[in-house]
């Protein structure tokens, strides 16, 4: 396969991941900042979740440090000078959809196109900031039928493998993302105090991950910090854990191997291995967050690595 087509497949594959995970981690601070707590709360909670998603300095720059809940979401859902709100995500879909028609089904290439001229159409009206919940809701259905569409209808070549491998590398980073926000969310209102475990915001969490019912059934455990970050991490049958999408990544960089991914193979392999095997007790040396972070960065390492082993970018020594 050219590395041209590879990149658009790869990339499409991520940016329509990325939307999903923006509207999810959406979907839990919003929820939690119409609970009634303290006045500072809601601001503290935005102001980690876009530090955490590393747009807190694009953020600064335009608006200061105003984390009123709806100029947030404005900036994370359809702002239109933020490259990666879910609007601008959406599109980039599209566009790279538009660029390799050929190589992709035609009910591939309607369900992304119809999406983005859906999202387009309706931001300015039906979709806003005042009625986030509706557009979450929208984003996450359009989701389920991409998904839908490209297993069912998309040929297991190349193509395929490199959509997946860059569909769950996304995946793994916003999973990993989101618990990090609600792990220092938690540790800033219990700062300075005992610490007490609400459940309700765990709770939330796994609901945005569609994995509340999956929990209760499979799990005996309390709806606790460790027990929700162990759920989403090192469960293999959960489809949005930690575990789960570094298999996937795994088992399609195999697929497509070349004479010189070796070392990136590896890498992935440690990943996967290090979830597999680990416990928080085994690999929470420095808490969960570490884990987290940690597993974030490999993320991206095995990005740039995939980058310059199959699709011809250039990445900085």
């Amino acid at each position: 396969m050219l590395s041209r087509t590879a990149d658009h497949v790869y990339w499409l594959g991520r940016y329509a991941e990325r939307a999903e995970n923006l509207a999810r981690t959406l979907d839990v601070q919003y929820r939690l900042s119409l609970l009634p707590r303290k006045s500072t709360s809601e601001g503290v909670g935005w102001g980690l979740t876009l530090s955490t998603l590393n747009f807190a300095d694009r953020y600064a720059t335009r608006f200061g440090e105003d984390y009123e809940t709806h100029r947030v979401i404005e900036f994370l859902a359809f702002d239109r000078e933020n490259p990666s709100s879910i609007l601008n995500c959406l599109r980039a879909a599209r566009e790279n959809a538009r660029a390799v028609r050929g190589s992709i089904s035609s009910e591939m290439w309607e369900t992304f196109n119809a999406t983005w001229l859906e999202a387009r159409s309706n931001a300015p009206s039906r979709f806003s900031a005042r009625n986030v919940a509706e557009f979450v809701e929208w984003v996450k259905y359009r989701a389920h039928l991409a998904r839908g569409v490209v297993l069912g209808s998309m040929l297991r070549d190349e193509g395929y493998h490199f959509m997946q491998m860059g569909t769950f590398l996304e995946r793994a980073d916003g999973v990993a993302r989101l618990l990090r926000i609600r792990l220092a969310c938690e540790a800033t209102d219990n700062a300075g105090e005992p610490v007490t475990h609400d459940y309700l915001p765990w709770t939330v969490l796994l609901r945005a991950l569609s994995a509340y019912e999956i929990f209760r059934r499979v799990s005996r455990d309390r709806v606790t910090p460790m027990h929700v970050v162990e759920f989403a991490a090192f469960r293999p049958d959960v489809p949005r854990s930690l575990l789960r999408s570094a298999e996937l990544v795994f088992d399609n960089l195999a697929a497509v191997a070349n004479t010189q991914s070796g070392e990136t193979q590896r890498r992935a392999g440690v990943l996967h291995s290090m979830l597999r095997f680990g416990t928080l007790a085994t690999l929470g040396a420095g808490g969960a967050e570490a884990l987290l972070q940690d597993v974030s960065e490999r993320v991206w390492d095995l990005n740039d690595r995939i980058g310059r082993d199959f699709l011809g970018h250039v990445v900085p020594t």
